[in-house]
């Protein structure tokens, strides 16, 4: 199968899944219909060529399937198996038929994957599945777990949405906000997975950030006036600007103040920069906005030199009252360090440390260990600092970031 129809599929795999669960309201058959659609195309496409209306298409293999699937569970869903059965006699055969209703029903899948019955994780897991369509080895594979494992939270994922008796239709007003917020979580933890992968020997994973920019960009198309949809889309592409100078000629990673800034992407730049100062006087900041607007202080300086430490430092004081975390917290010790120098910065970090652990915290230790090497480096205890760059490597599992530290140990001796 040629990469043009993988791609298609892939696109068109959502769509195909949301016209099937809008219509049976089964999720967790409705994929099983969806996959066999798809595999069916991968068969025929190649050599029959791709339809004039691939999506119309898929459904329909799609509704065929769910009709046989439906009738194999007919003794507990006969409503859903007579609906099914129904729809499809209203069908002529695919060769004559003319095209299905075309609908985007992304956002509509994306709210229903991150039901409030389900756990961040697996929130994130089926978005990716059902929305980004990838596959069960790809998204293990980013979450440095077996394909079993990761299909076995799929699948109990649908099994919670079928108990909690989650439909395809849009949250109710009480419940709307919540579910936006929490699809906007999962596209941040999608983003931020992929922009330092968790394991592997890659720095990113530009699938994963790739589909996170997309899915952003639906959610934000959907709902344009929502300040914090807009923060979290330019943070991504203020963010993602600067992956062409992250990584140098042999994957090694090149830090901020080190990298070629002239490689950042200009065009994501402008956009982002443009989403965030449109919003940013809107209303009180949220903690995507907030984000944004760091990522927009960086992008704005031509030189490392030229950052204005003193405002990132003060936006993270802010995003730490509204969002009091170990990572918020780590970044605005690091801030205040290149703000006021390392002596302030460390003596911040060791206030962290005592009123918050953030060096116990397994969501920021490594990065803590890195941070600390860093300012001791700048101090002149090269020592310390080495010593503390082997325990940061120690402790990821990405292969580019611990080559990096452990070459900044060596360095130090």
């Amino acid at each position: 199968m040629n990469a043009d129809i993988e791609h298609l599929l892939r696109t068109e795999a959502p769509q195909v899944l949301g016209a099937l669960v809008r219509r049976f309201g089964r999720f967790d058959i409705a994929e099983d219909a969806v996959q066999e659609a798809l595999l069916a195309a991968s068969r025929a496409w190649p050599a029959d060529g791709v339809p004039e209306n691939p999506r119309s298409w898929l459904i329909r293999i799609g509704y065929r399937r769910m009709v046989d699937l439906l009738r194999a569970d007919q003794a507990r869903r006969r409503r859903e198996q007579e609906a099914g059965v129904a729809e499809l006699a209203m069908q002529e055969p695919a060769r004559r038929a003319g095209p299905a209703r075309e609908t985007d029903d992304s956002l509509a899948l994306l709210l229903l994957c991150c039901h409030p019955a389900l756990s961040a994780t697996s929130q994130v897991a089926l978005t990716l599945r059902a929305v980004g369509g990838l596959t069960t080895a790809e998204i293990a594979h980013a979450y440095g777990t077996s394909e079993n494992t990761m299909g076995t939270r799929i699948s109990r994922a649908k099994q919670q949405l079928a108990r909690a008796g989650a439909r395809f239709t849009p949250p109710a007003d009480a419940d709307r906000d919540s579910r936006i917020a929490a699809a906007a979580q999962v596209l941040y933890l999608i983003f931020n997975e992929g922009y330092t992968a968790s394991a592997g020997d890659r720095l990113a994973r530009v699938d994963l950030t790739g589909e996170a920019v997309r899915l952003a960009r639906m959610l934000h198309r959907a709902l344009p006036a929502d300040a914090e949809v807009t923060g979290l889309l330019a943070l991504m592409l203020l963010t993602e600007a600067r992956h062409p100078a992250r990584t140098g000629g042999d994957d090694e990673l090149v830090p901020l103040d080190e990298q070629d800034r002239s490689r950042w992407d200009a065009e994501l730049i402008r956009e982002g920069t443009e989403l965030i100062d449109g919003v940013w006087s809107r209303r009180a900041a949220g903690s995507y906005q907030l984000q944004a607007a760091v990522a927009a202080v960086h992008a704005a300086a031509a030189t490392p030199e030229q950052t204005d430490w003193p405002q990132i430092a003060a936006l993270y004081l802010w995003l730490e009252r509204l969002n009091p975390t170990s990572p918020v917290r780590l970044s605005r010790a690091v801030a205040v360090a290149k703000a006021y120098g390392p002596v302030r910065g460390l003596a911040l970090l060791d206030d962290l440390n005592r009123r918050f652990r953030l060096d116990q915290d397994p969501l920021v230790r490594r990065r803590e260990r890195a941070v600390r090497a860093h300012l001791l480096r700048m101090t002149g205890d090269a020592a310390g600092a080495a010593a503390l760059y082997r325990e940061a490597a120690a402790l990821t599992a990405n292969q580019i970031e611990r080559r990096y530290l452990l070459d900044q140990a060596a360095r130090l001796g």
